[in-house]
């Protein structure tokens, strides 16, 4: 009889949101990722930033941020289930701000079920906070 480990990789999703702008150059940078652990999860991270930034957007920036918040993320989740790479993509001014989710396989490391700190981390002594 063979013995088979349970596998130390789990599906899930990789999610980032990247910017560019005049001060950036050519180079876009990372502002955010995420690892997600199922479909819905990974598009509401993306809704929750549209809606945090779209009181700031101009009208048209506004209105293809409302679009895909009212609509195109029902097309999108499916389709990022699917496989598919899903991506959403807001322009002002010279500002470009990307958000992508993408299908993943994770490596499963040791005390990071839950979402839990390993016991290292009580190791480290905060900061004192300033007043």
């Amino acid at each position: 009889m063979t013995h088979h480990p349970q596998s130390t990789l789990t599906r899930g999703y990789w999610c980032e949101c990247w910017a560019q702008t005049a001060a950036t150059g050519q180079a876009p940078v990372l502002l955010a990722s995420f690892d997600a652990t199922t479909t819905a999860e990974a598009i509401n991270w993306i809704r929750v930033a549209l809606r945090t930034i779209s009181p700031s957007l101009d009208v048209e920036a506004a209105t293809r941020a409302d679009a895909w918040l009212t609509t195109g993320h029902r097309t999108d989740a499916p389709a990022l289930s699917d496989g598919e790479l899903c991506t959403v993509t807001i322009s002002q001014a010279d500002t470009r701000i990307e958000w992508t989710a993408r299908p993943a396989l994770f490596l499963v490391l040791a005390h990071r079920q839950n979402r839990e700190l390993p016991p290292c981390a009580l190791l480290f002594k905060q900061r004192p906070t300033t007043s």
